[in-house]
């Protein structure tokens, strides 16, 4: 994290909710949102990577506050806007970013076990129908609109990486649009960015793919190939559209399908 003027950040005096920021796209998103001057309650299920993060946000001068959450239970995601109520006033952004691979990466539809559609299902989907609403019935209590910007995918937008992974992110693309509609006349708007590979962020090694640099480096390489621009998609790439998307330059901007790909749907 690096410094910036005062009065130049795009998030001053916001409050925003980070789901999933931990690690990865989450937690360089709840980074930048704190460098950008909003206030971040960084949320995470495992609470001790939350605090990691945060400890970086309060190091870097901003404010910050950990708390644990299962976004697939809507009593914790509550119970995560609420810590954000009590601590700061209210809340202005969420950002619904958890999500989870198929257990082994490249499985074929007939190989999900249902256990495993159930798991898909209810992080990817039920995670961000669990952010959106619990967002809209505090905006809705507060008055005056505000932010969901939700973790979609290109598997959601074209049939790529995984049928039932991309199923739910497609899943969340109709909601985010649904919830834009929906929240307009309260002011409230919902987007979604939709990244493409990105190796870097862990998700490769939680689809049960090999770990350590060289695995990376070539995981990488297979990413940048399929892109047209090039080069594999960073967390950095998709925390700099999410602070735009949160922020009051997208102030009319609504039910966006974003993707953050190097052209790749653009064929």
């Amino acid at each position: 994290m690096t410094g910036m003027t005062q009065g130049s950040r795009t998030l001053d005096g916001k409050i925003a909710v980070v789901m999933g920021a931990g690690g990865g796209v989450g937690r360089t998103t709840a980074e930048r949102f704190a460098e950008e001057g909003a206030r971040v309650v960084a949320a995470d299920i495992n609470l001790e990577a939350v605090k990691e993060t945060v400890r970086a946000i309060e190091a870097a001068g901003e404010t910050g506050l950990a708390v644990a959450c299962d976004v697939s239970r809507e009593d914790d995601v509550a119970a995560a806007i609420a810590a954000a109520v009590d601590q700061f006033g209210r809340i202005d952004i969420i950002f619904n970013n958890v999500g989870i691979p198929t257990p082994r990466l490249g499985t074929i539809l007939e190989d999900h076990t249902a256990e495993d559609f159930q798991r898909l299902v209810a992080v990817n989907f039920g995670g961000v129908f669990n952010g959106c609403k619990q967002a809209v019935l505090q905006f809705k209590r507060q008055g005056g609109g505000g932010v969901i910007l939700n973790t979609g995918s290109v598997a959601g937008l074209v049939a790529w990486g995984g049928s039932v992974y991309g199923a739910t992110k497609g899943a969340v693309h109709q909601l985010t649009r649904a919830v834009a509609i929906e929240g307009a006349p309260f002011n409230i708007r919902a987007n979604a960015i939709c990244p493409a590979s990105m190796p870097f962020t862990g998700f490769f090694t939680a689809g049960g793919l090999p770990d350590g640099d060289e695995a990376r480096a070539q995981a990488a390489k297979q990413a940048a190939a399929n892109h047209p621009l090039g080069r594999a998609i960073t967390a950095q790439d998709c925390a700099e559209a999410a602070v735009y998307l949160v922020s009051d330059r997208a102030a009319n901007i609504t039910g966006v399908l974003l993707p953050i790909d190097g052209g790749y749907v653009a064929r």
